[in-house]
């Protein structure tokens, strides 16, 4: 062979070899430029979606802010609660009209996991006090709230305990029964443990629907110098004047102990009996049962006393009785335990004995709430 024919045949590679390589960048520059464009692509969907739900979501608050019709109230924002409460006031009689009245007053507020993580509450054992968010969801008249406005018959007043009874603006106390039937209260925080956060001096009752917890900042939540109006300060209007215990009460705690000590947030029947008595310092009765005369007739009937229950027989046919104020026997349920106690005409609270009652047997609470507690006192 030639050096020229070899020549040759060394210029065919090399022309060849540049040939491939030129076809192999042209094929990597396609993909390179495909890619762009696909990327491209992508990133405008993707803004576009954006921009989308951004509309989306302005259009529903403009739609949630705004009236259906003229003579249609506005639209309900959806709203669930986020937890439940476990307190030791079983039923509203006897649960305190104001937070931190009875320090004793313990609860467990145990949240949706499926709502809110347990990363939520980080940060939250720091403080020494919340803000809780809740709904009356005990009211005797919320199916009100499904009716038109004009057939809802809400009451502008209300009657208040400090003032005898006399009415109010609703909006000038703080009355459960409201066009929106959502409470704020505040509680001190105990521990903080899981989805469940233990609370004391509370004022909620048991099952009580959770909407919101906020911290309390001392800083901005106390104002000092704010003005309230007199009645508010009076203060001897639900006070009373001692509270005593019968020999029978100690006997019939002592009984209940062993059954109650399994699901309750007390160490001992002794703490429990503190609990007692700061709850009935306060005159807990409704406003009609305070204004009945001492000595006055009693309307009785399948053993039920107006707003309580008296020591009476169960077959009595309803009539009207003499019975004087300090015979009638009122009623308080904490952690599902009756007790019973009266009342003199001198304010004078003597508490009578304790049972099991059917709330304590309808309890659907979890044991390891009350061992949490437990923890917390040793």
């Amino acid at each position: 062979m030639t050096s020229k024919t070899h020549s040759k045949r060394l210029i065919f590679v090399a022309v060849a070899a540049v040939s491939a390589s030129t076809a192999i960048s042209v094929f990597i520059w396609r993909k390179i430029k495909g890619l762009e464009r696909s990327l491209n692509s992508a990133l405008q969907k993707c803004a576009a979606e954006r921009q989308g739900r951004i509309r989306a979501q302005q259009d529903l608050r403009e739609a949630l802010a705004r009236p259906k019709s003229q003579n249609v109230e506005q639209t309900s924002y959806p709203m669930a609660p986020i937890g439940v409460v476990q307190s030791c006031f079983s039923t509203r009689n006897g649960t305190p009209r104001q937070p931190l009245l009875v320090p004793l007053a313990r609860a467990c507020l145990v949240f949706d996991a499926s709502r809110v993580p347990p990363a939520s509450l980080e940060g939250l054992g720091e403080y020494s006090h919340c803000w809780i968010i809740y709904v009356f969801h005990l009211n005797t008249d919320l199916e009100k709230l499904w009716k038109h406005p004009s057939k809802s018959k809400f009451k502008a007043k209300v009657r208040v305990p400090r003032l005898k009874g006399e009415r109010m603006g609703v909006f000038a106390t703080r009355s459960p029964h409201r066009p929106c039937p959502i409470g704020l209260t505040v509680a001190k925080v105990e521990a903080v443990q899981g989805n469940m956060v233990l609370l004391s001096g509370v004022d909620l009752v048991d099952g009580t629907p959770i909407l919101d917890i906020k911290p309390y900042l001392p800083y901005c939540d106390s104002i000092h110098g704010a003005a309230v109006p007199e009645w508010v300060t009076v203060d001897n209007i639900l006070a009373i004047a001692s509270v005593s215990f019968s020999e029978a009460f100690f006997s019939t705690l002592a009984d209940c102990w062993d059954t109650v000590e399994k699901k309750s947030l007390y160490a001992s029947p002794d703490e429990f009996q503190s609990l007692i008595k700061e709850v009935l310092s306060w005159d807990i009765r409704s406003v009609s049962q305070r204004n009945r005369p001492h000595d006055g007739l009693v309307k009785i009937g399948s053993g039920n006393v107006l707003g309580n229950t008296p020591d009476l027989d169960d077959d009595q046919d309803e009539e009207q009785v003499p019975i004087p104020s300090e015979n009638i026997l009122y009623h308080l349920i904490l952690e599902g335990l009756d007790v019973s106690y009266r009342i003199d005409c001198n304010s004078n609270v003597i508490v009578e004995k304790a049972k099991i009652s059917s709330e304590f047997f309808s309890s659907n609470r979890s044991r390891c709430n009350y061992l949490m507690w437990r923890e917390q006192l040793t």
